[in-house]
């Protein structure tokens, strides 16, 4: 299993918290709502898995750190701004009191290609994913999680499917992982429990 390892390169500029009170309430508020409901969470090897973005600003965003999946509550020291990425590359730079989520490429190439997405969130349930694989947009199933590939495969759903307009994507290559993504996090979250 090589769930919750980050595969890119990471430069981390440890630094205080970003997040402000109110979007730490904003986002804890369904942070808190899908681990209650076991869609973000852990295994019982307590690797975490899940994990939950919103936009900064134009071509950064703020994310749930690397290995918080296992916290049942957040607080503004396990989230981090990812400033920069590079695809091709296979880097991103972030800043904050701890390392960003091995899903940060996945987010980028979201809100790449959405200019009006604001929100991300990737869960975790196999039920939900067994129902919905090949239903909706879903992404190769040879291709892994945080890697440069499905960012590309992302990018490629974004060019030839409806995904902007079903605001989902199945992880075909990744077991039990959707992701979901909306104007706000309320939508982007109602898209999930809705499935």
């Amino acid at each position: 299993m090589d769930e919750g390892y980050i595969k890119f390169n990471c430069k981390w500029i440890k630094d205080k918290p970003i997040l402000t009170a109110n979007k730490l309430f904003e986002i804890n508020k369904w942070r808190d709502k899908l681990y209650s409901i076991g869609l973000i969470g852990a295994y019982d090897n307590e690797i975490g898995f899940g994990n939950i973005s919103i936009r900064f600003e134009k071509n950064s965003f703020i994310i749930t750190g690397s290995a918080t999946g296992k916290y049942p509550a957040l607080n503004e020291n396990h989230y981090v701004l990812v400033n920069k990425y590079n695809f091709d590359k296979n880097n991103l730079t972030c800043k904050g009191p701890i390392k960003a989520s091995s899903e940060s490429l996945s987010h980028a190439m979201i809100y790449e290609c959405s200019s009006d997405t604001n929100a991300i969130i990737h869960i975790h349930n196999i039920d939900m994913w067994k129902n919905l694989i090949d239903k909706l947009p879903t992404t190769n199933k040879k291709i892994s999680y945080g890697t440069p590939a499905i960012a590309k495969e992302i990018k490629r759903l974004f060019l030839e499917s409806k995904v902007n307009d079903e605001k989902i994507i199945v992880m075909g290559g990744h077991k039990e992982g959707i992701i979901s993504f909306g104007k706000t996090l309320d939508e982007a979250g109602n898209i999930l429990l809705n499935k």
